[in-house]
């Protein structure tokens, strides 16, 4: 996965600029995380997999997904990462991509675990928090986990919070064994 991503990372940068310069980075991202849902596809797999087929041919066959024309620059990206027989980045690119801008509109996304449903009170009183802490604007997506018995584990990025009881006691269960 990581090679995957070194590879993507060139090609997002370069779409991510021309969207911005095109001040387009809601649709070019919307059309890159349809394209990296195409690309994931197993058939689709191995459409880009036959040899019978242009690269040309290929990048116009994704390019006929989309409902709505493509702006020209996004159909020659397209051209050009077939061409580099790159299209199976595009979910890397895709990824990349709202990593950048994320960091342009400076959010962050956090997934948190709770071991109950938190209120909506509660996810303000995180998103505050978490807001004032990363001093960027927070969206949560929440899910419930049983199995960390109380408190809460917060995901985002390669930051891992974990406030969770399970996480007490592992740490809690380490310090006694060492």
């Amino acid at each position: 996965m990581a090679e995957l991503i070194t590879l993507a990372r060139p090609y997002a940068k370069a779409v991510f600029d021309a969207a911005q310069d095109q001040k387009a980075v809601d649709l070019y991202d919307q059309a890159l995380a349809f394209a990296a849902t195409v690309a994931a596809d197993k058939e689709v797999k191995n459409i880009l997999a036959n040899p019978g087929l242009s690269e040309q041919r290929k990048a116009e066959l994704f390019a006929d997904c989309f409902e709505e024309p493509l702006p020209e620059a996004l159909r020659n990206f397209l051209l050009i990462l077939a061409e580099n027989k790159r299209l199976g980045l595009l979910p890397a690119v895709s990824e990349l991509f709202r990593l950048h801008r994320a960091e342009l509109e400076r959010t962050v996304n956090l997934k948190v675990s709770t071991a109950f449903e938190l209120t909506a009170e509660q996810q303000q009183k995180l998103i505050d928090a978490m807001s004032k802490k990363l001093e960027r604007k927070v969206e949560l997506e929440t899910s419930v986990d049983q199995s960390l018995i109380g408190g809460v584990m917060v995901r985002t990025g390669d930051l891992v919070i974990d406030a969770s009881v399970r996480g007490k006691l592992a740490r809690l269960a380490r310090a006694m064994g060492s």
